[in-house]
């Protein structure tokens, strides 16, 4: 059972987003994917910020491991100080989406000096998980994963930070007939720059989903991170997601995201298409 992983991603963050479970078999196989990511908010600004990623995915699972590569293509329309993956920081680079400084001085709040637009390279993220335990007679598994994100995408254009964030989550999942519960807790070393001071952050989602069928199946699950610095905001979202499989190595899938907080978008929408060999 693959359930999205979040936070994240994005890389997918959109795929942000799902809590991940791997299960693999004795057999290895390469998954190939795309996707498409779209979120809005004013994250406690006076200004909507939108951000589109379509990533790239490349996974491989082989025995007990899962690997997954994630490279997405952004664009960010908003506030110069809400950050994709972050969200809103005081960013004292002079340059960016529209940046403008007064007088030299740095708006010391989260609170916009421009707005802009700008486009690009997301942040690249690696991640691999393994499958700790499973016992199948039970429908029980714990799953532990590392993952790399990449400081690939323009800080200069409000892309991302320009540092790498560095992720450990455990995960797990307990099936009941149809219904399956899952939930885990993360935390990450988020990278600070001399322009951006951001916080190490814990994280936690619980989730639950129900198999229709043996081609379909739909869920949801709730997402929780600590506040990204001492002046941004916490994150909690809402995320509902249907899952098709057909033609046997084909899936899709769809999913809507509520924010509830200044640190999460007001809401998302999104979708993803992968094949396996």
């Amino acid at each position: 059972m693959n359930i999205k992983n979040t936070s994240t991603l994005c890389a997918l963050s959109v795929l942000g987003l799902l809590a991940q479970t791997a299960h693999a078999d004795d057999s290895s196989t390469i998954k190939v994917g795309a996707g498409i990511d779209y979120t809005s908010g004013k994250y406690g600004t006076s200004t909507t910020t939108d951000i589109t990623e379509v990533p790239v995915t490349l996974g491989y699972d082989v025995g007990d491991w899962s690997f997954k590569l994630a490279v997405p293509y952004i664009h960010v329309s908003g506030a110069d100080n809400v950050i994709p993956g972050v969200g809103p920081v005081v960013n004292t680079n002079p340059k960016g989406r529209g940046k403008g400084k007064k007088n030299g001085q740095t708006t010391p709040t989260p609170t916009p000096t421009s707005t802009g637009s700008a486009s690009g390279l997301g942040d690249i993220t690696a991640a691999a998980t393994y499958e700790a335990y499973s016992n199948k007679a039970a429908n029980f598994g714990i799953d532990l994963t590392g993952k790399v994100k990449f400081g690939t995408a323009d800080a200069d254009q409000g892309l991302g930070t320009g540092k790498n964030d560095y992720t450990i989550a455990v995960d797990s999942y307990k099936g009941f007939g149809a219904w399956t519960v899952f939930g885990g807790v993360s935390y990450t070393w988020l990278g600070s720059s001399q322009y951006i001071r951001l916080n190490d952050v814990f994280g936690a989602n619980v989730g639950a989903s129900y198999k229709l069928d043996s081609h379909s199946s739909f869920g949801a699950y709730f997402d929780y991170r600590e506040k990204a610095s001492n002046t941004s905001f916490a994150r909690n979202e809402l995320t509902g997601y249907y899952s098709y499989k057909f033609a046997s190595a084909w899936k899709a899938q769809g999913y809507v995201t509520k924010g509830f907080t200044d640190g999460s978008p007001d809401w998302g929408v999104g979708a993803t298409l992968s094949y396996s060999f």
